[in-house]
């Protein structure tokens, strides 16, 4: 089943072309706290990603971002750059998500609906 679902499928994990290309060209270089596997080409003309689940660009955590639109040269891995305190952990886009963002208003955020503050005149032709 995983070979067919490689062979159709490009949005859940790798294709069956990214399986050889990564296979004959790629070298592994990392791995993010999500499970994303971060390939070089032998040569280091190319960067790429394999998600661990759906793909998603808005899984790629930031420092690994820029390495990937080299940004930096320096593998995140291998980087002195501590986490400052205020940082907070990366987080993927939840829009279309339970956990998605809902202010107040919205017609899917839950609780009463605050009342028109009578500053708003329907129009009339």
């Amino acid at each position: 089943m995983s070979l067919i679902k490689q062979l159709f499928t490009w949005w859940d994990g790798q294709t069956a072309g990214t399986r050889l290309w990564t296979w004959r060209k790629g070298e592994l270089v990392g791995e993010d706290t999500q499970g994303n596997h971060y390939y070089r080409e032998r040569n280091g003309a190319r960067r790429w990603v394999i998600y661990a689940g759906p793909v998603d660009a808005s899984r790629v955590p930031p420092e690994w971002h820029g390495w990937l639109h080299y940004t930096v040269d320096e593998l995140p891995t291998e980087s002195a750059h501590p986490h400052k305190q205020f940082e907070k952990a990366h987080q993927p886009n939840l829009t279309g998500t339970p956990a998605a963002y809902r202010p107040d208003g919205s017609i899917l955020a839950s609780g009463e609906r605050p009342k028109a503050t009578g500053d708003y005149e329907a129009w009339s032709p």
